[in-house]
């Protein structure tokens, strides 16, 4: 379960809390089956409550398939970080939170 700090993103809200948001966004494409994406899990949690100028949220592919598909998210878990409404930076798979962090604190 997200914590508070991590946003539910879903094919109706992705555009104006994702594309349109003014500051960067991480959203985690994650499926409830996929042992990785709850591996992370607790990862996310920490980076949404250590960035609060970051808007960090997960999109649940199967729930939410337009935003995968639209983004061609082929493996989970996948990580993009939005800046002004475009990709800038992309992460699949498991990665090490300071790589996450690295990221975080250039975009912002």
């Amino acid at each position: 379960m997200a914590s508070e700090a991590v946003k539910e993103f879903n094919d109706d809200n992705f555009d104006s809390e994702v594309l349109q948001s003014d500051s960067p966004v991480l959203v985690d494409f994650w499926a409830p089956w996929c042992g990785p994406c709850r591996q992370i899990a607790p990862m996310i949690d920490e980076l949404a409550s250590e960035n609060p100028g970051v808007k960090i949220g997960k999109v649940n592919i199967d729930d939410n398939p337009g935003a995968a598909q639209k983004f061609g998210i082929n493996s989970i878990p996948t990580l993009l970080l939005f800046k002004n409404g475009e990709i800038a930076d992309t992460f699949v798979g498991v990665r090490p939170k300071a790589a996450l962090q690295d990221a975080l604190t250039s975009a912002s």
